[in-house]
């Protein structure tokens, strides 16, 4: 019989080429490993199974090593599955015991929202596997536990009506026997303490509960419009010191502008500081800013009038120290003309002469005498 050799080399060809198709199906299934998203990574395993089982399978040991490494790569990708399923089982079973957490709250509303959340971070956590059906059961279970009591709550809600009218009509009355009180700040607060306990009283039903805020809120109105009449005289009190204050400003000002430190400056600013505390307060809106920049103006003008007296000081303590060295160089300049004279008494014969000399050193020692003690004055003040 004779071999087609043909055939052969078909056969050889479609071999290569299909190994060469399961070779590049191998480092597709390979590259899996890298891929973070699981649901992409399982539609590209089907994909890549599908594609592989239309490849014809040759009996051989080739054929048999590259099925062995493509199921490999395979199982890489359902090991991510698994542990995927693995997070989600945990994050399910966490939620599930969050819920059983919230069942018995008795905070409805508040509770509501977080189970809402739950069930928002359940539907993000994937599906759990085979345990998902019973996860989610569970999870169902728990919250309604809690949705039962709130709607029974909501049942009882009707039952607290008729409380709440009864309270919210003592509030009314207590409310009137306010109204009349000029005892602003305090009763405010009174009227804020009976707010706070009408809105913790509740709803009154539909029937009542608009009738009984008008009563209600009239009542604390009165007195409203009695402060609002008040603090409206008080603002115009309190402009009026303002513009006092500013005219106080405005005159210490001008003595700063002069930049002079007299006596009669110096009272007057001082006297400005005692009408301004006679005068009332401008409100605590206008009151600091304009207490801070008659403060500042006062502070800028008794610096400054420091300045002046310490240069005055200074100026005196040179003066002082020019004529203590004047008189020190006197001393020196007398001390010289005595060793002249005394140089001068050697040689000579006549005795007038000599107690003519004698007598002029006496005086400047004498005059030494003074000059010294002068100095030693001068160098006391200073020191004080």
């Amino acid at each position: 019989m004779a071999v087609d050799y043909n055939d052969e080399m078909f056969e050889e060809q479609d071999l290569g080429a299909d190994i060469n198709e399961k070779e590049k199906l191998i480092e597709e299934a390979e590259s899996l490993k890298d891929e973070t998203n699981w649901n992409e990574a399982n539609r590209k395993a089907n994909q890549l199974k599908k594609r592989w089982r239309k490849i014809p399978f040759y009996e051989s040991l080739q054929e048999e090593d590259l099925k062995e490494r493509f199921e490999k790569a395979l199982d890489v990708v359902y090991e991510m599955r698994n542990e995927v399923f693995k997070k989600s089982q945990e994050i399910k079973t966490n939620l599930i015991q969050q819920a059983k957490d919230l069942s018995l709250s008795e905070e409805w509303n508040k509770t509501t929202q977080k189970l809402n959340e739950l069930m928002d971070e359940w539907k993000k956590a994937g599906n759990a596997g085979d345990k998902d059906d019973e996860l989610w059961k569970q999870f169902n279970e728990a919250r309604q536990v809690f949705y039962d009591r709130k709607r029974k709550n909501w049942e009882e809600m009707n039952k607290k009506f008729e409380q709440a009218r009864q309270i919210k009509e003592t509030l009314i009355n207590q409310a009137k026997e306010l109204q009349n009180s000029e005892q602003w700040k305090k009763t405010s607060q009174k009227l804020n303490d009976l707010m706070d306990q009408w809105k913790a009283a509740g709803n009154a039903g539909k029937e009542y509960e608009n009738a009984l805020w008008n009563d209600f809120n009239a009542a604390r109105q009165v007195f409203y419009d009695r402060r609002s009449v008040f603090y409206e005289e008080l603002h115009k009190k309190q402009e009026i010191s303002y513009e006092q204050k500013m005219a106080l400003v405005n005159q210490a000002k001008q003595i700063v502008a002069t930049n002079e430190f007299t006596k009669e400056n110096t009272e007057t600013m001082k006297e400005l500081s005692a009408e301004w505390k006679k005068i009332g307060s401008c409100g605590k809106e206008k009151e600091n800013t304009i207490w801070k920049e008659f403060r500042s103006i006062n502070d800028e003008y008794f610096d400054g009038l420091t300045k002046f007296n310490e240069q005055k000081h200074q100026d005196w303590k040179k003066r002082m120290i020019d004529t203590r060295d004047y008189k020190k160089s006197q001393i020196e300049n007398q001390k010289r003309q005595i060793a002249r004279l005394q140089q001068d008494t050697l040689g000579l014969i006549s005795e007038e002469q000599t107690r003519a000399i004698e007598q002029q050193i006496a005086d400047k020692e004498e005059f030494i005498q003074k000059l010294e003690a002068e100095v030693a004055d001068i160098d006391k003040k200073i020191e004080e």
